[in-house]
C-alpha cells in the first residue's frame, strides 16, 4: 500500500510540474488519470519494492551526496589522464565482488560503477561485476571495496569490510 501511495504522489508531483494550470476541469481531469495509471499499474502487479523503492529514501539521503562526489572526483581523474599523463592510462578488465544479498542491490552497485567516470560494468554474474577500468586508479578504488560497502549500507545489508573486496 505504502508503494501505490508513493507511485501516486510521485506521478501526481509529476503532473503538477508540467501542468501549471489549476483550472477544475483540468485539475479533475490530472485526478482520473493518475487515478487510472495507479488503478493499471496495480492491476498489471508492477508496483512492488524494486520497481519503486521508497525504503531507500532515508538512506539515499547519505548514499547519493557521496556517489556525487564521487563522481565529479573521478572525473576530474580521467580528464587529467587523458589531457595530460598518457602513462597513467592503462585500460583492464577485472571482477569485483558485489556483498549485496539481492539483485536489486548488485544492479545499483553495477549501475553506481558505470556512473564513475573511468569505469563500466560489463555484467553481473554469481555475485561478481565484471567492470572495465580506464586507468589503474579507477581499478584500485573499486578493489579497496569502499563503493561496495556504501551500496550494502544502503540497501541494508550486512556491510562487508572496506578493503576486504576480491578481485
Amino acid at each position: 500500500m505504502v508503494q501505490v501511495l508513493a507511485l501516486a504522489t510521485a506521478l501526481a508531483g509529476f503532473w503538477v510540474l508540467l501542468s501549471g494550470y489549476w483550472l477544475t476541469l483540468i485539475v479533475a481531469l490530472g485526478v482520473a488519470s493518475i487515478v487510472l495509471c495507479v488503478f493499471i499499474a496495480w492491476r498489471m502487479d508492477v508496483i512492488d519494492h524494486e520497481g519503486h523503492p521508497i525504503h531507500l529514501t532515508i538512506p539515499g539521503l547519505t548514499y547519493f551526496p557521496w556517489l556525487l562526489k564521487e563522481i565529479v572526483l573521478s572525473n576530474l581523474t580521467v580528464a587529467k589522464a587523458i589531457l595530460g599523463d598518457k602513462n597513467a592510462r592503462h585500460p583492464q578488465v577485472l571482477r569485483v565482488k558485489a556483498s549485496q544479498s539481492d539483485a536489486l542491490g548488485q544492479t545499483v552497485y553495477a549501475n553506481s560503477i558505470t556512473l564513475t567516470p573511468g569505469t563500466v560494468s560489463i555484467s553481473v554474474d554469481d555475485g561478481y561485476i565484471t567492470v572495465h577500468a580506464f586507468m589503474d586508479e579507477t581499478a584500485e578504488g573499486l578493489r579497496s571495496g569502499e563503493m561496495d560497502a556504501k551500496v550494502c549500507k544502503l540497501m541494508g545489508d550486512a556491510t562487508p569490510l572496506v578493503g576486504d573486496a576480491k578481485t
